[in-house]
């Protein structure tokens, strides 16, 4: 069978694989920092090299920030399906430096209560999760000396940074870049033993407000009982965002939000999500949010609001009693499919206009992206599913994400298409922070994964 010899040469390979992964985890390509702007470009190079090598028409192309690598191979011919694989070379930051065990940048495999992990910066998000599929399509090219469907692959060097030129890209590539779904890793499994395919991703609007009254900052002994007081002007505000069952206050905030299916409500209490676990790894013990909600559904399908930073006045050492003349927020609002994103930006600036006195003033900037649910019974969503349940010998569960992935959102608007997200992280791979690792299983058995589903795919 055309798969169980890839899968064979995978095995017979695996070191090499490694090793060029190892490769990929020592270019520091931290896209937020100006000083590895020259790494990113290195990344991409890599990168567009190991695609050429495949037989891929690979190039590099520039953006106004970091290039994006494009490679498309037209695999067997014929009326074979085309796949758009999309990743990202870029990664965050490694600071704190002290806090890593290893130095982030230069990759080691330490054992763990799973077995062998790869610990550095990258080493799931995304590098490892992209290396992936790379094999898996290096492996069906040295078998077969093709591939078994056609594939096209971007990988960008910004989305860590929010891919802010990355929708112009997919709108300029559009004919090139279309095809009949995107295959992404880049997001986690159930456990480590459960593979998981994620069919809902929450939405974003990310808001600042700046609330202004005096013209300059007062002594709180002369003007305190007559002056406005921006600090608490706006902490009132932001706390009647929500009332005490939780729900989020904003007029029509809850307008197209859709509820869970029976059905799938009963997939996932068969998960048996223990929330009071889930909240003690992390110091606490009672659930917050929307009350009278299961914790996966908060998490998963039902939308948030967040005050993620505030300032304002004096927080320094010691006493200095001073009335500021302005007071800032950053205001985040998790979005589940069916609610309009715009919508949810004008009624949260409506609902602080409404509240402002006389003197005060407010600025209200912000964008928004919205949730996403992908067709779980597409073709390739199930070929997904049986490729999984091989290789793990158990189903793939259909998770949620309470996070988001824009560029999910920016497929389906720009070019019409759903993606399939077939990641293999857990939730203790300490992304974004020190001592980022993928255990070796968790890559291995994705290669492999992916391998298989380039083979139902083919056939």
């Amino acid at each position: 069978m055309q798969t169980d010899a890839v899968l064979a040469h995978i095995e017979a390979t695996l070191d090499d694989a490694r090793e060029r992964w190892f490769e990929f985890l020592r270019i520091p390509s931290v896209s937020a920092q100006p000083a590895h702007a020259a790494d990113c470009g290195r990344a991409a190079a890599w990168v567009r090299d190991q695609l050429a090598a495949m037989g891929f028409d690979a190039a590099l192309h520039d953006t106004p920030g970091h290039p994006v690598v494009l490679g498309r191979h037209p695999g067997p011919g014929g009326n074979a399906p085309h796949l758009l694989f999309y990743g990202h070379y870029d990664v965050q930051p490694a600071e704190p430096l002290e806090l890593w065990t290893h130095p982030p940048f230069d990759p080691a495999l330490s054992d763990g209560p799973h077995g062998p992990r790869v610990v550095a910066r990258g080493a799931v998000d995304d590098k490892g999760q992209v290396m992936m599929w790379l094999e898996a399509l290096r492996a069906w090219h040295a078998v077969h000396g093709t591939l078994p469907v056609r594939v096209t692959a971007l990988i960008e060097g910004e989305e860590e940074v929010g891919s802010p030129n990355l929708d112009r890209f997919l709108a300029e590539h559009a004919d090139a870049l279309r095809g009949d779904v995107t295959v992404i890793s880049d997001t986690g499994m159930w456990d480590i033993d459960t593979p998981a395919l994620t069919t809902r991703l929450r939405g974003l609007a990310y808001m600042q407000v700046v609330v202004r009254a005096a013209k300059r900052d007062l002594h709180s002994g002369i003007f305190g009982g007559s002056a406005l007081n921006p600090i608490n002007l706006l902490t009132r505000i932001l706390g009647e965002l929500h009332d005490a069952d939780g729900r989020v206050q904003l007029p029509g905030f809850y307008d197209g939000v859709r509820e869970v299916p029976q059905s799938l409500q009963g997939d996932w209490a068969a998960l048996g999500f223990d929330e009071a676990e889930f909240l003690g790894g992390i110091g606490l013990s009672v659930p917050s949010g929307e009350r009278g909600r299961t914790g996966l559904e908060r998490l998963w399908a039902r939308p948030t609001a967040d005050v993620n930073g505030i300032w304002g006045g004096y927080a320094g050492p010691g006493a200095k009693t001073v009335i500021a003349a302005e007071a800032g927020a950053k205001v985040s609002f998790r979005l589940v499919p069916g609610q309009d994103p715009a919508a949810v930006v004008r009624s949260f600036h409506d609902f602080v206009q409404a509240r402002l006195p006389a003197d005060a003033r407010a600025e209200i900037t912000g964008d928004a992206s919205p949730g996403v649910e992908v067709p779980a019974d597409s073709r390739f969503v199930q070929a997904a599913q049986e490729a999984l349940a091989e290789e793990y010998g158990r189903p793939a569960v259909l998770i949620g994400s309470g996070g988001s992935i824009p560029v999910v959102g920016s497929m389906r608007r720009l070019l019409g298409m759903d993606s399939v997200l077939m990641g293999f992280g857990l939730d203790d791979d300490q992304v974004h922070s020190p001592n980022e690792k993928f255990e070796w299983r968790c890559f291995h058995k994705g290669l492999r994964s992916h391998a298989r589903l380039l083979g139902k795919l083919a056939g």
